[in-house]
């Protein structure tokens, strides 16, 4: 089927205004929806919210055969990232630039 890119797409009745369109559509910004966010059923924490009694799982992994700890840093990076090693340590490609 062939297509005319000649014809108008939409005609003058067609066409709404954006106050229109937004009326129409829920205010995503603004939380006064009534329902719950699927995504996140439970209420979120705000900045500053006291989580002491809030225990974390957390698994640590050694630093494997292939890592080095930059001692400029100290974050763990792979070896092509080694630059030199000086008397502190390895030094990475970052911190010797």
């Amino acid at each position: 089927m062939a297509t005319d890119y000649d014809a108008p797409r939409k005609s003058e009745d067609d066409s709404e205004s954006i106050e229109a369109l937004k009326e129409r559509v829920p205010d995503k910004l603004s939380g006064s929806s009534g329902d719950e966010d699927s995504d996140n059923p439970s209420s979120f924490d705000l900045p500053g919210a006291d989580l002491s009694d809030l225990e974390l799982d957390v698994v640590v992994l050694p630093a494997q055969q292939d890592e080095f700890t930059c001692m400029s840093c100290f974050l763990v990076k792979h070896r092509s990232q080694l630059d030199h090693e000086d008397a502190s340590g390895p030094i990475c490609k970052e911190c010797a630039a």
